[in-house]
């Protein structure tokens, strides 16, 4: 996934369809509503709650969709190069976390 085109694309979106962007705070509260719905769907569907009738037609993808949308709208509007700071964020984990991950007998079931 190139997060710049995307980061692009949402902008030209916003542009064309969205007038302009909701304020950084109104677009953490969508975000944080857009993953409680991710997390509705799946403590239902893979978790140990029982799927309600009305959530069993529910799309995870787009679901997670719209979560990936907001934090494109918020990487936009602060500034933010997420290409930049995925491929950053990345190169620490595979740094600090290859040996640890490898190493944790939790993980050797």
């Amino acid at each position: 996934m190139n997060l710049e085109f995307s980061q692009k694309t949402v902008d030209n979106w916003i542009k064309a369809h969205g007038v302009r962007y909701f304020n950084e705070l109104t677009n953490m509260a969508q975000l944080t509503e857009e993953v409680g719905e991710v997390a509705r769907i799946i403590a239902r569907r893979y978790g140990e709650q029982s799927e309600k009738e009305s959530d069993k037609n529910k799309d995870l993808g787009e679901e997670l969709a719209d979560v990936v949308f907001v934090v494109l709208c918020l990487a936009n509007q602060t500034g933010v190069n997420l290409q930049e700071a995925f491929d950053k964020k990345l190169a620490l984990k595979t740094k600090r976390d290859h040996d640890r991950h490898h190493n944790n007998k939790k993980l050797k079931g």
